[in-house]
């Protein structure tokens, strides 16, 4: 596929720890610990490369020992960061998370603190080569401001994931702000969706969402699937079969799914079912991407 996507925000080393057993707090829990490439603008963008698409990364690097090996795994899986940056003062960012014997996340901390120098002014400086994109995503790692900015500067289609509760915050502001709100998509999950909207269904969070200028919205809802919804209609799909490893990565490869399946002319609300296709994938595995994705029928 020749389609250019321009993936912006977060990538980190994911440092993934699952029990063998129950909880026991305050203790040293018996498990296994997974270390490997994530973020999840990075994350994005491999399970995208993966299914076929040009991919360019923008980010930051840490100028660390993570930093060098991220941006050269990057470059080795197809991913074009030639407009991303490795930035020498600032540590890589990490992403530790611990997950209980099904796999499900119990918590998890995130350090990304060099993305907050994607600033509009950084953004301003690539905004050329982003605008020959035909598909834009973006995280909320990025800053309110720098999302607000790529809302009302780029040319094509843009992709929002929330990435957690206190973030996803991050496109509501910028959408009140914006001069003429509009957002192509927004994923979040069901706790972001509940959280940023003050609500107490994902329907009502959706209609809001709606409100404030988003034009399609995809609320992840775990097992019970994913309830997408525009001006026109709203869809409700369940959770698709299949062996649950890890659940981290699997919002990232459900957007990856959605995206992708625009890129290949398919309209809402089938994008959900193929979003759906690439998290079951990602589930299947232990680590945040699955090379398996590349065998999916998209």
């Amino acid at each position: 596929m020749d389609t250019l996507i321009s993936i912006i925000g977060g990538a980190n080393m994911d440092m993934s720890a699952t029990l063998n057993g129950a909880f026991i707090a305050a203790d040293s829990n018996p498990g296994h610990i997974e270390v490997g490439y994530g973020g999840v603008a990075r994350n994005i963008a491999h399970n995208l490369a993966l299914l076929g698409a040009r991919t360019q990364l923008l980010t930051i690097f840490g100028g660390d020992l993570f930093g060098g090996l991220m941006h050269d795994y990057c470059k080795q899986q197809g991913i074009d960061v030639h407009l991303s940056e490795r930035e020498s003062s600032q540590r890589s960012g990490i992403y530790l998370c611990l997950h209980n014997q099904a796999g499900e996340m119990i918590t998890a901390v995130a350090d990304t603190e060099a993305i907050r120098l994607i600033t509009p002014e950084w953004l301003a400086k690539r905004i050329g080569e982003i605008n020959m994109s035909e598909f834009i995503v973006a995280d909320t790692n990025v800053t309110e401001d720098s999302i607000r900015w790529l809302m009302e500067n780029v040319t094509a289609p843009l992709f929002i994931d929330g990435v957690s509760s206190t973030k996803a915050h991050r496109v509501v502001n910028a959408l009140r702000k914006c001069k003429l709100p509009y957002l192509h998509t927004l994923k979040l999950n069901l706790k972001e969706a509940l959280a940023v909207t003050e609500t107490a269904t994902y329907s009502e969070a959706a209609q809001q969402l709606l409100d404030l200028g988003v034009a399609h919205v995809y609320i992840t809802l775990g097992a019970e699937g994913v309830y997408c919804r525009n001006a026109a209609e709203e869809w409700l799909f369940p959770i698709l079969p299949g062996e649950i490893v890890n659940t981290t990565g699997a919002g990232d490869a459900f957007l990856a799914g959605v995206v992708f399946a625009y890129a290949k002319g398919i309209s809402f609300p089938q994008t959900a079912q193929y979003g759906l296709m690439a998290a079951r994938t990602s589930l299947m595995s232990p680590k945040a991407v699955n090379p398996d994705i590349a065998n999916i029928l998209l």
